[in-house]
């Protein structure tokens, strides 16, 4: 199965929206933040949120990088910059900035900018500049390195036996063996990649900008760092969308139950579609199709299937293959595809390419970016799974009890950060933000990588949650589900209305 450490904690909106952005020759700018935007800032801080950016352009869009405290319990001490993107309001008169967070933890707002484009309304478009920007340590904002491509290669494609005390200690050697990697080539940032450094980053970007309030709207890790900065800064909560949502009070083990319970839920809405349709490999009713799959996992463990990149395609990438079209229900097709491959010529290539999609692969063989490094140093330092044998045991059985098909790939979480050189910061005391303006929460009923039922419960933590709910398919919604939820989205950004709390789409 593969290494607990590279399993997404809550991937893309859409992976395949995903395309990298790139910068042209500086074109110099300043915009000074107002006074109103930096007040009540203690005097150590003064220098960062008074700071006057210098934007240069990047193709049809503006860029800058802003200083931020290394430690901000030491905001005189070191410092790091983090990466902005901005794209201008098209009616050239902003009523302010809209921020954008695609999720991960550990992917790049900046590389997605130009699909969130594509996504929003032409009068949000009109109305907002659309800004992205890079949490420290992802891609351009002090990125976390830790090894090269072929050491990638080798560390998703492991697959152990974590049953077994000796496969449990493998993987604990190899995560351990890849953070002290990360700390070598990253340095002391690995220590300060914590969701909430990145959220009180945000709020510096806000004062630069100039805006009085943080508009944001932030889809599944995104919604943990749009929560996070909403417990930090209840005052300064404009208008919030959290779509996809986490809730961050359950723990590790909480977590991992709630994904694997959401991917063995969303794989049988793909088998029984697949089994209603022409042309699908699976036999059968739902259960005998869901147990195909899981048979195919399993002798794939026992015996990697040869494809046509050379690359063998080992358990733990053919349960990447297998989860990644889970996302959005536009991708079965390729899922059924794969199986189609797998089970009848025993050819693993498109299972293959699936999971390089996931993983940011190129046909090349490099990465698209840091986001698998950056996962793993921020998800160790937020909050860490118990790594005792004896609890990893018992959790393992509790999540294959209800996710028997896809349970395993879930399992002994505690392994991935049990070794991590760097110590965990931990969660927040609590995220009831009270004094926060209206928070729109966006659940989907049958979303795979967080769980409908978190969705609910952020609601309820936030003092001024307001519950979306999309019934259908597929990891978040806004931008890829229906008007319903598009119309009341894009009313609460551009008047401040936010839907009914409980409306379903």
């Amino acid at each position: 199965m593969p290494t607990p450490a590279v399993l997404r904690r809550c991937a893309l909106v859409v992976v395949l929206l995903l395309a990298a952005t790139g910068c042209a020759a500086p074109k110099h700018q300043a915009t000074a933040p107002t006074s109103s935007a930096a007040a009540d800032v203690p005097p150590e801080l003064a220098t960062y949120y008074e700071q006057t950016p210098e934007w240069t352009v990047c193709g049809d869009n503006e860029c800058t990088d802003v200083v931020v405290p290394l430690d901000w319990s030491d905001p005189a001490g070191e410092t790091i910059t983090v990466a902005v993107e901005r794209a201008p309001a098209t009616d050239g008169d902003p009523v302010g900035s809209l921020l954008v967070n695609p999720g991960g933890p550990g992917v790049s707002a900046i590389s997605f900018l130009s699909s969130f484009q594509l996504l929003v309304s032409t009068e949000v478009l009109a109305e907002y500049d659309l800004v992205a920007v890079d949490p420290r340590g992802v891609e351009a904002s002090a990125p976390v390195t830790c090894v090269g491509p072929t050491e990638l290669d080798e560390f998703f494609a492991w697959s152990g036996d974590l049953s077994t005390d000796e496969g449990l200690e493998e993987a604990m050697a190899r995560n351990g063996a890849f953070g002290e990697a990360c700390l070598e080539q990253t340095g002391p940032v690995l220590g300060h990649v914590d969701t909430a450094s990145s959220a009180r980053d945000m709020d510096v970007v806000r004062a630069v900008l100039g805006d009085d309030a943080l508009t944001y709207l932030g889809y599944s890790y995104g919604t943990d760092l749009g929560a996070t900065y909403a417990a930090l800064f209840p005052e300064r909560v404009g208008r919030m969308v959290l779509d996809g949502a986490l809730n961050p009070t359950i723990d590790s083990g909480e977590l991992a139950a709630g994904q694997a319970e959401g991917f063995e839920s969303a794989l049988r809405a793909y088998v029984a579609d697949c089994q209603a349709g022409a042309g699908c490999p699976l036999t059968g009713d739902v259960d005998a199709g869901m147990a195909q799959i899981r048979a195919l996992l399993d002798r794939v463990g026992d015996s990697p299937l040869p494809t046509d990149q050379g690359r063998p395609l080992t358990q733990a990438l053919a349960f990447y293959g297998v989860a990644m079209p889970l996302y959005a229900e536009q991708l079965w097709p390729a899922l059924t595809q794969a199986l189609t491959s797998a089970t009848q010529q025993a050819d693993g290539s498109v299972l293959l390419q699936l999971a390089d999609q996931y993983l940011g692969r190129l046909e090349d063989g490099s990465y698209d970016s840091n986001q698998n490094e950056a996962f793993a140093a921020i998800t160790c330092l937020d909050a860490r799974p118990s790594s005792d044998v004896a609890d990893m045991r018992a959790a393992a059985e509790q999540i294959s009890a209800v996710a028997p098909t896809v349970g395993q790939f879930f399992s002994y979480g505690g392994a991935s950060c049990a070794r991590w050189p760097v110590p965990e910061v931990g969660p927040l005391d609590s995220y009831a933000a009270e004094g926060a303006a209206p928070i729109v929460v966006i659940g989907t009923t049958n979303d795979p990588a967080t769980p409908y039922v978190w969705a609910e419960e952020l609601a309820d933590i936030l003092s001024s949650g307001v519950l979306l709910t999309y019934e259908g398919e597929g990891h978040t919604a806004y931008g890829r589900s229906n008007d319903c939820i598009a119309d009341a989205v894009d009313q609460y950004l551009l008047t401040g209305e936010a839907p009914q709390d409980g409306t379903r789409c």
